[in-house]
């Protein structure tokens, strides 16, 4: 079995039995709306990271690093190009050295792209990823017009994450399933979350 690199979420790392493969490519979906941040700044804690930002810009990205009390680390953030976004991401990524987290934020630039090169651009992130023993994380924004390549990021992913986030009355609530996990047990119940300063699990109801 291949080894864990743990996510930085020690209550979601025990459910994961340790956490992530070495090797993978995660795909995180989340409503544009929803605090899916938190967990992506949360994942950069354990270990070196690159943070591709394809949207905002560094200085935002930067910002939000150093407003959150969540636990973090030191990202090197890096803005993608509009023009040729796969290009860049892969030409950023052959700079990742062993052991590392790679984290596209989000990854909708890059599935509007030519279907053909989008697949070409996902096997090789994936061949990075298991010959540097690294893990991708893919923000896949669940919104009304998801990109076309939505359902080939899913299907090529090796983990999907999938956080959904329900308004009722005056409450919010964030469920994580993981449906998805090769090289390991997906999850067959979701996990409740409290998404407010930083990444919280109830504990009374999804942890024995």
């Amino acid at each position: 079995m291949s080894r864990r690199l743990p996510t930085g979420i020690d209550v979601l790392d025990r459910k994961l039995s340790g956490g992530i493969p070495a090797g993978s490519v995660v795909a995180l979906s989340a409503a544009p709306a929803s605090q899916s941040e938190l967990l992506l700044y949360e994942l950069t804690a354990p270990r070196e990271t690159l943070y591709l930002t394809t949207e905002r810009s560094v200085e935002a990205v930067r910002d939000a690093f150093e407003r959150t009390t969540a636990p973090t680390g030191t990202p090197e953030i890096e803005q993608v190009a509009s023009d040729a976004p796969l290009d860049e991401v892969s030409r950023l990524v052959e700079t990742v050295p062993n052991g590392a987290t790679v984290i596209v934020d989000p990854v909708d630039a890059l599935e509007r792209r030519d279907p053909a090169r989008y697949r070409r651009f996902m096997n090789g992130l994936q061949t990075a990823m298991v010959n540097t023993e690294s893990v991708a994380v893919l923000h896949c924004l669940a919104g009304n017009d998801p990109p076309a390549g939505r359902d080939l990021t899913e299907y090529m992913a090796d983990v999907v994450f999938s956080l959904e986030t329900t308004i009722s009355g005056e409450s919010i609530e964030n469920r994580l399933a993981v449906p998805k996990f090769r090289g390991g047990r997906a999850l067959s119940e979701t996990i409740k979350l409290e998404l407010a300063e930083r990444v919280r699990i109830d504990t009374s109801r999804d942890i024995a």
